[in-house]
């Protein structure tokens, strides 16, 4: 077995791989761009080296660069873990050239499913099911609009080299194939550096079902399981569970066995997954094939009992696959729910921030947590935005339902937006509780993920008045003479009692309160209503009875900014002053960026008129594009950043002179 690896990712799949080399024996050399310098991987290794700045480009994808550090460091092989050069050609076949065995397939493997056309041409001749569509090589606009004419509608825009989302659109209407061709081109090449795509009928309630599979150096092959994966948002994976539910035995192993002929068919080695769609009449496509280890692949894990990592080390280093197809057993259910960094209020915009209080379920047989960040690290512009990766199992999917619900309420972030609570309303929810999965699941369900706040809004004011003054309590400095009335914390007065006032800032509302404090509760008067407050705090887990109703919370309070976590839900408030109130970032007709990131495109010049909803800005984070739409009709009179330039959130991109509605035209 080897030695010694060097594993050429970050984040929380590099963790993941130190792990079991660790567990294994193996020593391991970690690499690191200037924003990864204190990184948790770089912590994990026994060794690390610097290659380069932060943008991916300059660091993490510097094939040549990490070789160099391979050879340096004495390592064996090189783990690409997925992303970056996990599917790269060219870096496989450096790896062999420099005589270091590269964790994954071969390198024609790669090349022969990371072209997602010639993928299906492969898998055509392999008798692979596929979807209707076009993936030829002639890639004119004129081709592709009278293939996409002959597909129908809806169809799907997909970029050949594409992978997480990137390169994707879905076409409604000819009408709109034109910009949308142009923008997943733009992103495609972008992401990828291939403009090039193909067109499939776009199936308007399929499931995303997709097998594991690994192969060993003698072309033996099997499959463990099979994940659903249906449930996304912008083409990209929200939650997976293993098994898929409801596929009946003969598709599974249908399922299992088309996937083996697949990578069979290219002389795969190694994990891999072969992702299919399963429509609503039991049949099933072939979609594409990841030659890496997949995100979701924690869910195989703890269904399968096997450490797919291992089984990579093990077949790299020439071992036979662990087991025969009839010994790969399943048992139980598991789900993975990923944690982002983003703003699920406003369409899933990727977020950063300071992750300045972080609080994980307790991690057992029933909960996993898969990350590569600490309280205090950054999620910056430069890298995806998951935090990580939420793992449950038990012995049914109900039950694993329920585990997830209840570590999702356990996983407390402040001091970034995240998508926790979007996802424990997933989770809890009716429709998936009863397994009612299409890819189109979050659209369909949109009013039942965003719901309302659990905390009443005079309650959370109560709980946040408690929760600071409590907070205040503990850091005061008191007198050392018990029978002193001054050192008593409750605001103690000569001959009155004082209620002190405090001021309450819940987005654009400002809430007054007065609180009467005595030794041991407190009286709460909020627009008009008075309410009995007794609280205990004990570092950040507030115990509270609010009018007889016992309630427990967690919370965070930094900066006079208050975070307060309850049942997978947060109630969020600022300790008002003066100078808190809010600049106005969007004056009338103003265009702001939503988020931090870079302007890949600029659609409009001064003096230019424009409508309400017309695209005026393209942005681009974490490697994905967003536009920017005008809010009202009127006419451009500044544009203040430049195609390549780098913004940040809620700087003005675009000043707009909006129409006069009660102007008359003249004449």
């Amino acid at each position: 077995m080897f030695s010694k690896i060097l594993i050429a990712n970050r984040g929380e799949i590099a963790c993941r791989i130190i792990q079991t080399a660790h567990r294994m024996g193996i020593r391991c050399v970690a690499v690191y761009s200037d924003a990864d310098a204190n990184a948790h991987h770089v912590a994990m290794a026994d060794e690390a080296f610097h290659i380069g700045p932060a943008p991916s480009s300059e660091s993490y994808l510097r094939g040549e660069k990490i070789i160099e550090v391979a050879k340096q460091s004495g390592a064996q092989a090189i783990h690409p873990g997925y992303g970056f050069l996990s599917e790269n050609t060219d870096f496989a076949e450096a790896c062999e050239a420099n005589n270091l065995v590269f964790i994954g397939p071969p390198s024609s493997a790669i090349a022969a499913m990371g072209s997602k056309s010639a993928a299906k041409a492969i898998m055509e001749k392999a008798g692979v099911p596929l979807v209707p569509g076009y993936h030829g090589d002639d890639q004119s606009p004129e081709t592709l609009r009278a293939e996409a004419e002959k597909c129908g509608f809806p169809l799907l825009l997909k970029a050949v080299a594409g992978g997480g989302g990137k390169g994707m659109r879905v076409v409604e209407n000819i009408g709109e194939f034109d910009d949308a061709l142009a923008a997943a081109r733009r992103e495609a090449k972008n992401a990828f550096g291939n403009p090039d795509m193909l067109i499939e009928r776009y199936l308007t309630q399929p499931r995303h079902v997709e097998i594991q599979v690994f192969c060993d150096q003698s072309g033996k092959g099997v499959y463990l399981a099979e994940r659903d994966c249906s449930v996304q948002r912008r083409h990209q994976k929200v939650l997976e569970e293993a098994p898929a539910p409801g596929l009946s035995e003969e598709t599974r192993k249908a399922m299992g066995e088309a996937a083996v002929k697949a990578a069979q068919a290219i002389n795969y080695v190694g994990a891999g997954t072969v992702e299919f769609l399963y429509d609503v009449d039991g049949s099933f496509f072939f979609m594409e094939m990841n030659t890496r280890l997949q995100v979701e692949h924690p869910v195989t894990e703890m269904v399968t009992g096997q450490d797919l990592v291992e089984w990579q080390l093990k077949v790299a280093w020439g071992e036979p696959l662990p087991l025969e197809q009839s010994q790969v057993k399943t048992r139980g259910h598991a789900l993975e729910a990923r944690i982002y960094a983003e703003d699920p209020d406003q369409d899933f915009l990727p977020a950063t921030g300071n992750l300045r209080y972080l609080n994980t379920p307790d991690e057992s047989a029933h909960v996993r947590v898969d990350t590569g960040v600490i309280e205090g690290d950054d999620i910056s512009i430069h890298y995806d935005p998951m935090i990580a990766k939420l793992i449950v199992w038990d012995e049914t999917r109900d039950q694993a339902i329920n585990r997830m619900v209840q570590a999702l309420e356990h996983y407390r972030i402040a001091g970034v937006k995240t998508n926790i609570r979007f996802l424990h309303a997933l989770a809890d929810s009716q429709p998936f509780r009863e397994a009612d999965l299409t890819t189109g699941f979050i659209d369909s369900h949109r009013e039942l993920l965003f719901p309302k706040s659990k905390l009443d809004i005079h309650k959370a004011l109560v709980l946040a008045a408690g929760f600071v003054l409590e907070e205040r309590k503990s850091t005061e400095v008191i007198s050392t003479d018990p029978w002193s009335p001054f050192g008593r914390r409750n605001s103690w007065r000569l001959n009155s009692e004082y209620a002190q006032p405090l001021q309450l800032q819940v987005g654009d509302d400002i809430h007054e309160l007065k609180i009467l404090e005595r030794d041991d509760n407190y009286q709460v008067f909020v627009n008009g209503s008075v309410y009995g407050l007794t609280v205990k705090l004990d570092d950040d887990y507030l115990q509270a009875v609010i009018n007889g109703h016992r309630i427990s919370i967690h919370g965070n309070l930094h900066n006079d900014r208050l975070v307060l976590f309850y049942e997978g839900d947060t109630f969020q408030c600022t300790l008002y002053r003066e100078n808190y109130v809010s600049e106005d970032m969007a004056a009338d007709g103003g265009l702001n960026a939503p988020m931090n990131g870079a302007i890949v495109a600029v659609q409009a010049r001064v003096g230019d008129a424009v409508t309400a909803g017309q695209t005026l800005v393209i942005m681009e984070a974490m490697k994905m594009e967003h536009a920017i739409k005008a809010p009202a009709d009127g006419v451009v009179s500044g544009i203040f950043f430049s195609e390549g330039e780098q913004v940040s959130e809620g700087a003005e991109l675009i000043a707009i002179e909006v129409a006069d509605e009660n102007t008359e035209e003249a004449g």
